[in-house]
């Protein structure tokens, strides 16, 4: 009688496990282009990209204003945009890892919140100093946004669709930048620099209610106990990557390009013999949309034929736009401005792409990393090009971008011969 029931053990055995193999709820899929989720997800990162860099960069072209205010430099007036990338650049790290513990979607509904109030404080500052403080807590605040709307993404999109959603949250922020410069040359040239950032901060407060009505919530997060001692060697597994590392570089090179550009700019362009009216300079940025386009259309690119086989070419249009700009005459400025734009926002689109591809475990993290660099350049090389100005004028300007561009360019050719982590990568 012993003999059935021990035959009948591993039967009953294989039974149960497969029962309870039966009933482990199978993954949720990820969002895929063409669902009501993916629609939403976008909606929602598009109005967080909008939100963060109106926020961010409204004040860009009031520093003219700001220099006449309170006697500022150029250099001195950049500050007020340089403390804010600065204090993002650091504080990214640290909400990587609480989001790594807590979650995606609050931490980035709270970041938004707290940086629009604190643009709305911005305008009751009684002085320079104090702008500056707030500027810095601003900073400080959006710290939970870009790096983990970059892991949200990663997580949650499906990996032939990352390419476009990735492009969409980019042309968020391209138009957010374009309104927030904009609306606040706009409003200063005829009311002042303090209603201006009032009425940004509010249009804010509007973009982060709408993300936290539209974003889905994670599927596919699963909480770390990650620790801040286990962050130094999160940190150097990255930055040992055959490629992370590169595309660091390359989002400091290219993000201090680009903001030295708009920061001295309306600088060129309100003096003789152009003398353009504050509205007029604030108008450049409506070149922001074709940033919101080639951020889309690079992304699909990527998706089609790879990252490493686009981006290069990619980076070949800033410099041409660059040179345009040593013109005097005003259509070639913005024409030069116009493929600058353009070619920034469709390298940046693919290269932040492809770090959350490469980042095999901890993206918030390898997406904070991107970033810290690339506000670190917005910070950095953002207030040193003054001193060029300053001293050069805008042939030295043009010579500092334009070296930078060049290293851009050649990390980018570099990354061509990039070996991929799986076959799936491109």
């Amino acid at each position: 009688m012993s003999s059935p029931v021990l035959s009948l053990c591993p039967a009953t055995r294989s039974d149960a496990s497969a029962s309870m193999a039966a009933a482990e709820p199978e993954p949720a899929p990820r969002i895929a282009a063409g669902s009501a989720e993916f629609r939403r997800s976008n909606r929602a990162l598009f109005f967080g990209g909008f939100s963060t860099f109106a926020l961010l960069y409204c004040v860009q072209p009031l520093m003219p204003v700001l220099s006449q205010e309170f006697a500022l430099s150029a250099a001195q007036s950049s500050m007020v945009l340089s403390c804010s990338t600065a204090a993002l650049a650091l504080s990214l790290l640290a909400s990587s890892v609480v989001s790594e513990r807590l979650g995606r979607k609050a931490l980035m509904v709270a970041a938004m919140a707290l940086a629009a109030l604190l643009t709305v404080a911005c305008a009751a500052a009684n002085n320079y100093g104090q702008l500056l403080v707030l500027r810095s807590l601003l900073g400080l605040a959006l710290g939970g946004m870009p790096a983990i709307a970059m892991a949200y993404l990663g997580e949650e999109i499906a990996p032939t669709s990352l390419g476009l959603s990735m492009g969409l949250y980019i042309s968020g922020s391209a138009l957010g930048g374009m309104a927030g410069r904009v609306l606040s040359s706009v409003l200063s040239d005829h009311f002042s620099w303090r209603l201006a950032l009032a009425v940004v901060g509010c249009a804010g407060v509007l973009a982060a209610l709408e993300f936290w009505r539209s974003l889905p919530p994670s599927r596919h997060f699963h909480p770390q106990r990650s620790s801040w001692r286990g962050l130094p060697g999160a940190v150097r597994a990255h930055l040992s990557d055959a490629g992370l590392p590169w595309l660091f570089a390359l989002a400091f090179l290219t993000m201090g390009a680009f903001v030295s550009l708009y920061n001295y700019l309306g600088y060129r362009l309100l003096a003789a013999p152009l003398a353009l009216s504050q509205s007029v300079v604030g108008a450049m940025s409506l070149l922001y949309l074709l940033g919101i386009y080639s951020s889309v259309w690079a992304g699909r690119l990527a998706d089609r034929y790879g990252r490493r086989h686009v981006l290069w070419g990619l980076m070949m249009i800033a410099p041409l736009g660059l040179l345009l700009t040593l013109s005097e005459a005003l259509p070639l400025i913005v024409l030069g401005v116009a493929l600058f734009t353009f070619g920034f926002f469709a390298a940046h689109s693919v290269a932040s792409s492809w770090v959350g591809r490469r980042a095999v475990q901890h993206r918030a993290l390898a997406s904070a990393l991107y970033l810290f660099f690339y506000y670190l350049g917005s910070s950095v090389v953002g207030s040193l090009s003054g001193l060029m100005w300053e001293e050069h004028g805008w042939r030295g300007v043009v010579l500092v971008l334009g070296g930078l561009l060049a290293l851009a360019l050649a990390i980018a050719w570099r990354l061509r011969h990039l070996a991929p982590l799986a076959p799936a990568e491109r």
